[in-house]
């Protein structure tokens, strides 16, 4: 067992990865410290370059391991973690937990061998997604939906803004609409993000869906790492919620992160291992 509280690093682009919080909260000893940071200055991940991504995230993640000296770094991100999960784990001497779209869990729950997935645009058309049907789902019809509006939709969700249920609906008809879409019995969310969408899907979904977030998945392989990770080195008691730009909603974000148990927001000046409290 470890000999001292271990340490994570979340990551994601905006808040979806804290969904992925919540449940490391369930599942890591209570004294596990989880700092957590979202790249918002470049949100949506998925409307962004892969090159341009993979450099990101090494210099951004690079400065805060160094800052932070976590123990484990969870890529709360799918289309980060199918992008650049192998730089990064070659460059960084320490595990990496990623999230990639629950395909084998939607083809074991399936009868009608129809699976859907919501995703990004971005993890919509990367080849990884295919290989994942190709290894785990290759009796299944997949149908997928790239849907640009529902991350913006979460987080506005997230901060316990009204949603309009058309909005979410017009998502879903994107996916259920396709051809033989009416046979989905199981959908898998590809993105993050979504988590705070699950109640509005799973009223306005046809009956008889079962939609799988495999945020307890990924919290649980996080913590069979780090009962398997010597942690010898000092630990900083502070928790830190830190953003790469300032976010248009500080009242409402810090109000919402609260509820996962950070006391406030912080933004990284130019120095990318600085930071700035935010006070609101």
């Amino acid at each position: 067992m470890p000999n001292r509280p271990g340490r994570v690093l979340a990551f994601d682009s905006g808040i979806g990865g804290l969904g992925i919080v919540r449940a490391l909260r369930e599942v890591l000893p209570p004294e596990t410290r989880i700092d957590y940071l979202a790249d918002n200055a470049l949100f949506p991940y998925g409307e962004q370059a892969d090159d341009v991504l993979i450099e990101r995230l090494l210099s951004l993640l690079g400065a805060q391991i160094e800052a932070r000296r976590p123990d484990l770094v969870v890529i709360a991100c799918n289309t980060a973690s199918t992008l650049a999960l192998p730089a990064l784990r070659a460059r960084f001497p320490l595990p990496f937990v990623g999230c990639v779209p629950p395909v084998r869990w939607a083809a074991r729950v399936s009868t009608t061998h129809v699976i859907g997935l919501l995703s990004t645009a971005a993890t919509a058309r990367r080849p990884y997604l295919r290989t994942l049907q190709q290894d785990y789902a290759a009796d299944c019809t997949m149908l997928v939906h790239g849907a640009r509006g529902l991350a913006d939709l979460a987080e506005r969700a997230f901060l316990d803004e009204p949603l309009e249920d058309a909005l979410v609906l017009r998502e879903l008809t994107q996916l259920f609409d396709q051809p033989e879409g009416d046979r989905i019995d199981a959908v898998g969310l590809g993105c993050t993000h979504y988590t705070f969408l699950m109640e509005a899907f799973t009223r306005l979904s046809p009956p008889g869906v079962a939609w799988l977030d495999p945020a307890m998945a990924v919290a649980r392989q996080a913590g069979r790492l780090l009962v398997e990770r010597p942690l010898n080195g000092p630990v900083e008691e502070d928790e830190h919620l830190l953003l790469t730009a300032p976010p248009p909603n500080a009242l409402a974000l810090t109000k919402a992160v609260r509820r996962i148990g950070y006391v406030g927001l912080e933004i990284l000046s130019a120095e990318p291992a600085q930071c700035a409290r935010l006070t609101v």
